[in-house]
């Protein structure tokens, strides 16, 4: 049985690799023109399929056009990385901010994956943003913070802003919005030069700080130098710890685990998605900061935070959505419950493609045999519930969340005054739940209007399918998710009542300008 166990193994290993050659043999090669125009069909072709409302923001003749001048244009061989640089700019022509194409990346062995897992890339600890149309180092992972507030000017021998502004063509905002951009570009500027240049172990960066311009070598180094040095040195004895001292660090450490799962902890960045605490000397004004909609146990978060608002009659309430990306719808219409003064409808009914919605989600060329097949096994189920919840309206089909009932609010809810902060990152949830919020008047907003679309987004579930040449990935949003608020023009996201644009004076001096001016804007009143 031993031997059986290894030679399965040894077999399980032997295909991984041939198929790990296999595929970066595939997005290496020279694709032929041919090949490339039939990915081009494709991609149109499973948007046209799919997407609900393709023709929002650019026309049918528009959209034709460009992927028709696409593929007139590919003359001659190239492989998949470049074709993903032709590709990505005629896809974000969509303006739909979920509809992304994905790079060619190059995949590893598992040997290679433990080699690469022992050692970090010291430019993916630099946190960038992009402000005053430039490029800023804000923040480091690391401890070496020599680089925090230094001006990225190139990078290898070519000027950031020529790589920034080839950047922004290869993703989209939702509508005519232009704050996405620097605030996306700025974020996430690591990943998105990863999929402009592919796998990498050094670069040369230029940086300028203050008045000194000089450059620094990045390099993928060990993780475990530092337990190296010290392991050279004598270790102290290891202190032999009471029983009840043992029974405090369990009883913590299962404290801990309990406040991670209720604030979502997120140990790449070492914060929690969720946060609450008082601002000031009473509790008179409260600040909750939500990094996304996403992981924890949000029900408990906040009704344990709105508790504490009712119990100390707070009257003033901030709520932190910027760069705030989204997440879960669920999770904002339970927000929205404590913020809301009276009943309420917080969606729409969802605008699909057809009436077994959720199959093109479960049932595509990325997904796993294992995966189809336990949907397979689910599939009445799936069924039952497309067929009872979708509905044609006006020659369309729409799908009724249980989020497009006449709601109550929560007991708890809070009645007080609400700021709420947004930025170009607040995108998809958080502009849907800020779109409620403005609609109603029931908050003042400050910032920069949000990334998502005020009208609504065409997200809930995705479809992700590879091209068969390029093996680039697609994904887009199979349902139009929108509240019952509609404003003109359409393309805009929700726009503050007090715009404020931080600059990099304000990064590296700890300033906050939104959060200083509605504190301002509290003591006066």
């Amino acid at each position: 049985m031993r031997k059986l166990i290894l030679f399965l193994f040894f077999i399980l290993q032997l295909v991984s690799c041939v198929s790990v050659k296999k595929h970066n043999e595939q997005i290496e090669t020279l694709h032929s023109p041919e090949s490339l125009r039939r990915d081009i069909d494709q991609v149109y072709n499973q948007l046209k399929k799919h997407h609900p409302n393709l023709y929002q923001y650019t026309s049918k003749t528009d959209l034709d056009f460009k992927f028709d001048s696409l593929k007139k244009a590919i003359q001659t061989p190239i492989n998949s990385r470049d074709f993903y640089k032709k590709l990505a700019p005629v896809v974000a022509q969509v303006k739909q901010g979920h509809v992304s194409l994905g790079s060619a990346y190059q995949e590893f062995t598992r040997k290679e994956r433990k080699t690469l897992k022992k050692k970090k890339f010291e430019f993916y600890d630099l946190d960038f943003e992009y402000l005053n149309n430039k490029l800023w180092v804000v923040n480091t992972k690391g401890k070496d913070s020599s680089l925090i507030g230094a001006e990225v000017l190139k990078i290898d021998n070519e000027n950031v802003s020529n790589i920034i502004q080839s950047i922004k063509t290869r993703f989209a905002s939702d509508g005519y919005n232009q704050t996405l951009y620097n605030r996306v570009v700025g974020r996430h500027f690591s990943t998105y030069y990863y999929k402009e240049k592919g796998f990498i172990d050094s670069l040369n960066i230029q940086f300028k700080l203050k008045d000194s311009i000089f450059s620094k070598l990045l390099k993928r180094i060990s993780k475990h130098k530092k337990e190296a040095e010290k392991d050279s040195f004598p270790q102290k004895p290891a202190i032999k710890l009471t029983k009840l001292e043992r029974k405090q660090n369990r009883i913590a450490a299962k404290n801990k685990r309990k406040k991670d799962r209720i604030f979502g902890f997120i140990p790449k960045e070492k914060e929690y998605t969720r946060n609450f605490n008082f601002i000031g000397k009473d509790s008179s004004t409260a600040y909750m900061k939500i990094r996304s909609f996403n992981n924890g146990n949000y029900r408990k978060f906040y009704k344990d935070s709105f508790k504490k608002l009712d119990s100390a009659k707070t009257k003033n309430l901030i709520i932190d959505l910027r760069d705030n990306g989204g997440g879960r719808i669920a999770e904002i219409n339970y927000l929205y419950a404590y913020l809301s003064k009276t009943a309420y409808t917080f969606m729409a009914p969802s605008q699909v493609n057809n009436r077994l919605s959720f199959f093109p989600a479960f049932m595509n060329n990325t997904k796993s045999i294992s995966f189809k097949m336990v949907t397979g096994i689910f599939s009445p189920l799936i069924v039952i519930d497309n067929i009872l919840k979708t509905k044609k309206q006006d020659g369309k089909w729409h799908y009724n969340f249980r989020y497009a009932k006449v709601q109550k609010p929560k007991n708890l809810n809070y009645t007080g005054n609400l700021y709420v902060l947004i930025n170009g990152n607040s995108f998809s949830a958080s502009s849907l739940i800020s779109t409620n919020l403005q609609a109603t008047n029931r908050a003042i907003f400050v910032g920069e209007e949000t990334g998502g679309a005020f009208n609504g987004c065409v997200a809930g579930l995705y479809k992700i399918y590879q091209l068969p040449e390029s093996k680039l990935k697609i994904r887009m949003g199979l349902m139009q998710i929108e509240t019952p608020f509609k404003q003109n023009p359409d393309g805009y996201g929700v726009k503050p009542n007090i715009e404020i644009t931080p600059t990099i004076s304000d990064r590296l001096s700890g300033k906050d300008p939104e959060i200083d001016w509605v504190l301002k804007h509290i003591s006066e009143k």
